[in-house]
């Protein structure tokens, strides 16, 4: 028997007119008598969620029985769907974040520039900046030598504070999470037509005139790259062809509903030369960033995302969305006022709903033997649990995901109170080939996770 199948290369890209439109994995990419380990071989990925301003209150995040198959609680119940691969850690903290002689205030900010570094960074409020290389950049050094992007850092919050923030810190400490040195921050994306054209547009080209008239043409991407498109689409199999359809149509979803932003916002950067609309309510905006990032981890442009829900202080964020108009950073501050309280945990709650949606798209996303979500590892936190008196310890964290079968799901796990947070960095970065033996403030890994 003679088997003809042209195997299609694994980094194919559709292009044209200054677009670039990278592929899923196709069933066309897998060699004709690859193995079955080889068919079903993907790539891990690390996906970072946070959320700034706590979790309180932690009664209501925490579960009340350690181990297996524990009740969840009303905040974690919006994780029902995905229990079974549900690890959720209690007991680490930011030990770095806690203030020492000299540090006045700056607990948001400290908050911020900690979690992901294990580093004190220092107080400054000029251009002296220092803390510490953070946990997914040391991913992102590694894995991005087989993506087009090492890492995308995403934020529904803007990150081009200057200034000071915060107790002579300056703002550039809670305007990202993320530093490719301890003098290097990395500013976090926070408007769609840029993440989109980061991913879409064609990187290499200096030609801005014609991605510009695209745009200003309201015209989808796919039209600019409709020959490779009509070419690639004769000469692969039904179900390839059903896996590109289903892709395309998303990618229009995408760019509908980036335009309809567009026109709903007047404001324009010049020096950038795009629009600057994101849309009007929180829902929208969450859900089309976090269609965008599921896209990058589908072709492969990365395998590193970091995504900030919510800012550390944000003085502009209300949620009139589910009925409350009062600023998340000022109820955070609670007072321990029962009206207060209650806002705050329906803020909690509106933001579960949206990893929730997170987690959805990973596991629809269909990625060699599974999904997406079967292949990667997922972190849900925040810096501080009670944000009232700005407490860096018992932090609400959780690890999700398949993590190629290492996240054991269904258990709470309580660590030895003040365990440093870098360490369950250690055992992340571990699991994703890169034995890190020191990170910040860690004092070794965790006990393995998966048993």
């Amino acid at each position: 028997m003679m088997i003809f199948k042209k195997q299609i290369p694994r980094r194919t890209f559709l292009r044209g007119m200054g677009a670039t439109l990278a592929l899923p994995l196709l069933d066309g990419m897998v060699p004709a008598f690859a193995t079955a380990a080889e068919t079903s071989k993907s790539p891990l990925r690390l996906g970072i969620v946070y959320s700034g301003n706590g979790m309180w209150p932690m009664d209501q995040w925490t579960p009340k029985t350690e181990g297996a198959d524990f009740e969840l609680t009303p905040v974690l119940k919006q994780l029902a769907p995905f229990q079974d691969r549900l690890l959720v850690l209690s007991g680490l903290a930011a030990t770095q974040a806690f203030p020492i002689e000299g540090d006045g205030g700056g607990e948001h900010s400290r908050a911020t520039a900690t979690y992901l570094t294990g580093v004190r960074p220092k107080r400054t409020d000029g251009k002296d900046i220092h803390v510490g290389i953070s946990m997914d950049q040391i991913a992102a050094e590694q894995l991005g030598k087989e993506t087009q992007l090492k890492s995308l850092e995403v934020s529904l919050f803007p990150s081009d504070l200057v200034g000071t923030c915060e107790s002579q810190y300056t703002c550039l400490y809670i305007s990202t999470l993320c530093w490719r040195s301890a003098t290097t921050p990395l500013p976090m994306e926070r408007i769609p037509r840029a993440l989109f054209e980061r991913l879409f547009g064609d990187t290499d080209s200096t030609d801005k005139a014609a991605r510009l008239a695209r745009i200003h043409e309201k015209r989808s991407i796919l039209d600019w790259v409709a020959r490779d498109v009509t070419s690639f689409v004769k000469d692969i199999g039904p179900s390839d062809r059903a896996k590109i359809t289903e892709y395309l149509e998303a990618i229009r979803d995408i760019e509908r509903r980036i335009q309809l932003a567009e026109e709903q916002s007047d404001r324009e950067v010049p020096t950038l030369e795009r629009p600057v609309g994101v849309p009007a309510s929180y829902e929208d905006y969450a859900k089309l960033m976090i269609d965008l990032q599921v896209m990058a981890f589908q072709t492969d442009l990365t395998r590193v995302i970091t995504f900030s829900l919510a800012r550390e202080m944000a003085a502009d964020r209300a949620y009139p969305e589910i009925g409350i108009n009062e600023i998340h950073h000022s109820l955070s501050h609670h007072q321990n006022k029962p009206d207060a309280v209650e806002k705050l945990l329906q803020i909690n709650l509106y933001h579960m709903k949206m990893f929730a949606y997170y987690l959805d798209r990973l596991k629809s996303t269909p990625d060699g033997d599974g999904s997406l979500l079967d292949h990667s590892i997922i972190l849900r936190g925040a810096a501080l649990s009670n944000a009232n008196i700005h407490q860096h310890d018992n932090l609400p964290l959780l690890l999700t995901g398949g993590g190629a079968g290492w996240i054991k799901g269904r258990r709470h796990v309580r660590y030895p109170d003040g365990t440093p947070l870098t360490n369950l960095y250690l055992a992340v970065l571990g699991k994703l080939g890169l034995p890190v033996e020191k990170l910040g403030d860690s004092t070794g890994k965790l006990d393995p996770l998966s048993v």
